[in-house]
């Protein structure tokens, strides 16, 4: 019988070859890879079953990479495994398009559990914040995180990569667009959140899930 193939995208390099002694019992490992933009090209070209995905990762993090694999039209499942209990995180991995939330203290076991259900197309969060997660959806945060303004996939990531510390011109290597253009989409960042230093402006990405401190 075939086994279903899974790609891993964790920048820790001992929690991935942890993984890889669990998950390649019942399932074809078929890359680690350790920074978000890198998980889109392996995404694209091996095209895996499922991914597991950490949500802090360098250059692109996890929910962001969901987000633009799912623009695409790519309906690989997604399963975050991450060390962030915060139930904000969990909205907006769900809201990218992930399926399962699990935690790196949660039992072993819940990681093969998640993958089952995303493969069954079903959705699984970890019960450690299920109960929590249910009551954010119940009470009136939701509605007012909908109504929050929300950037652009291009704000995103001019804004990570500025809060990880690149430069300008750093920021245009990596996005293949001019240091100019990375300028004038910081200036808007600043302009559009009434955002007046660079520390604050990273203050706001690490706030937001975009990067964490």
């Amino acid at each position: 019988m075939k086994r279903l193939r899974v790609l891993l995208a964790d920048d820790h390099v001992i929690v991935a070859e942890g993984l890889k002694g669990l998950l390649e019992p019942e399932f074809e490992l078929i890359g680690i890879v350790q920074d978000g933009r890198a998980m889109l090209d392996a995404a694209d070209r091996l095209q895996p079953d499922v991914i597991v995905a950490d949500i802090s990762m360098p250059l692109l993090n996890g929910i962001d990479a969901v987000r633009q694999i799912r623009r695409t039209g790519n309906d690989i499942r997604v399963v975050f495994l991450t060390m962030h209990p915060d139930v904000a995180y969990a909205v907006s991995a769900f809201e990218a398009g992930a399926l399962g939330y699990v935690l790196k203290h949660s039992a072993p076991s819940e990681l093969i559990t998640a993958i089952r259900s995303a493969l069954k197309g079903k959705t699984y969060v970890t019960p450690l914040i299920a109960g929590e997660l249910m009551q954010f959806y119940k009470g009136g945060e939701y509605k007012k995180r909908k109504e929050h303004a929300q950037l652009t996939e291009r704000q995103r990531e001019v804004l990570q990569l500025l809060a990880e510390g690149r430069s300008a011109r750093e920021t245009a290597s990596v996005l293949k667009i001019s240091p100019r253009t990375v300028e004038y989409h910081k200036y808007r960042l600043m302009e559009d959140l009434g955002i007046k230093t660079v520390a604050d402006l990273i203050k706001y990405a690490i706030n937001n899930g975009i990067v964490t401190q």
